[in-house]
């Protein structure tokens, strides 16, 4: 077995995005979820930011030795960083841990122009509610900023290209999580 493993915050926490196994649940400290844009992507994403007073769960799943070069392509808006000292897990054999976030130059707000996409929330939160429940898909919420963005709804057709069907207690968790936090949905 692979000795590198990845630390997925984002839809790399949903299993079914993936054939990385075996995945452990795990937490990073001094990280927290953004959403932003990047030039090279329409729309836009979550990064990882450093945050000093922050933990964000997610899970780390091992690397096969070919597998970097496809884990990289699917990220290829993120620079992959080390996160081997900052992230607490249970798998064995961790030599090296890599986590994904866009470069802090590259960086910018999301706008109408770089709405996030619904699909993907969707696909972000059903792996939270699978990993953690409902507490730590509550938590997603809370330690993810930039919930200014629009969000396309494109539920009816997605643009995501890894979009999974949500249950409709799924979808109404995260229609009730986008109604607290005041979120604009645009039409798609």
């Amino acid at each position: 077995m692979s000795s590198a493993f990845f630390f997925g915050y984002g839809s790399l926490v949903n299993r079914l995005t993936h054939g990385f196994t075996p995945a452990h649940r795990a937490r990073a400290r001094g990280w927290r979820r953004a959403w932003r844009a990047t030039e090279i992507r329409e729309v836009a994403y979550l990064t990882a930011i450093p945050d000093p007073d922050c933990e964000i769960e997610g899970l780390i799943a091992p690397v096969p030795p070919d597998g970097w070069a496809a884990l990289d392509q699917r990220e290829h808006a993120y620079e992959r960083r080390d996160a081997l000292s900052c992230v607490a897990h249970e798998a064995p054999e961790v030599a090296q841990l890599a986590i994904y976030a866009i470069a802090p130059e590259k960086l910018s707000l999301p706008s109408e122009a770089h709405p996030v996409l619904l699909s993907y929330l969707d696909v972000v939160i059903q792996g939270y509610l699978a990993e953690y429940g409902l507490a730590g898909a509550e938590r997603f919420f809370a330690t993810t900023t930039g919930w200014e963005a629009p969000i396309l709804d494109d539920r009816a057709a997605p643009r995501y290209p890894r979009a999974q069907r949500l249950a409709d207690e799924e979808r109404a968790f995260v229609d009730a999580g986008l109604a607290a936090l005041g979120c604009r949905k645009v039409a798609a």
